[in-house]
């Protein structure tokens, strides 16, 4: 259960992270500290807006008060709009997610792709930084200086014969094996260096815990609740 928020910093943010296997919330101080445990429930099937906005309705409830809203979504967002789900029912395209929020909860929403908030909980602000997250799909998100560079769906882009994402999503993974995604994914940060010549990587999604190579000094790996911390991180870009 969530402790009493009434003597931490305000606002209270209602972090939450939509993905194609899991919904996950957590309350954070205005510092991005936690204020509850991380609650998690599987993503339902079909995975429709109705569906998962139900899930999220019933997290919610076993929370107490909260100012805002920052959700991570996997997919292209604008004007708080999902324009793309690839891991996720169809019907989402287009879905105004932020308004539809905003009417429920009555609370200010801030809606961006989920790669995007788990680097903003990641990175330092300097340089060129990039975050991909390796989960049901491959989650992409580009920051210079700590700004972020909107709409970059790298899981999608042709690579080989497929793309990113084909090779080194979850369904990757269990089509090719472990010792062979992993020989991929090197070959994909070494290209994505080439490509974007970033400073830092960061890498998250339940799947970075596979990673058995050696990474280099300035590619880290960081923690799947990063997608809840980057929650705070978010409103400082508005």
């Amino acid at each position: 259960m969530a402790k009493s928020n009434s003597h931490f910093p305000h606002p209270i943010t209602l972090a939450v992270d939509i993905g194609g296997t899991g919904m996950k919330v957590m309350l954070l101080d205005a510092r991005g500290n936690p204020l509850s445990e991380r609650l998690r429930i599987p993503t339902p099937e079909p995975a429709t807006p109705k569906k998962m906005l139900a899930g999220l309705e019933k997290l919610k409830k076993q929370l107490t008060a909260f100012d805002r809203v920052s959700v991570g979504f996997p997919g292209v967002i604008k004007h708080g709009k999902t324009l793309t789900a690839a891991n996720l029912d169809p019907s989402w395209v287009g879905f105004p997610l932020q308004a539809t929020l905003h009417e429920r909860w009555r609370r200010p929403i801030h809606v961006a792709n989920d790669a995007a908030v788990q680097g903003y909980g990641a990175i330092s602000g300097k340089g060129v930084e990039m975050a991909i997250t390796l989960g049901t799909g491959m989650g992409s998100a580009l920051f210079t200086n700590g700004h972020l560079c909107p709409g970059l769906e790298l899981g999608h882009h042709p690579w080989g014969k497929k793309t990113y994402e084909d090779y080194l999503g979850k369904k990757g993974l269990k089509k090719l094996g472990k010792k062979r995604w992993n020989k991929l994914l090197e070959k994909a940060l070494d290209q994505t260096q080439k490509t974007f010549n970033w400073d830092h990587l960061y890498i998250g999604g339940g799947n970075a815990k596979e990673i058995n190579f050696t990474l280099p000094t300035n590619v880290t790996v960081v923690s799947n609740e990063d997608g809840l911390y980057g929650g705070v991180a978010l409103w400082r870009y508005q």
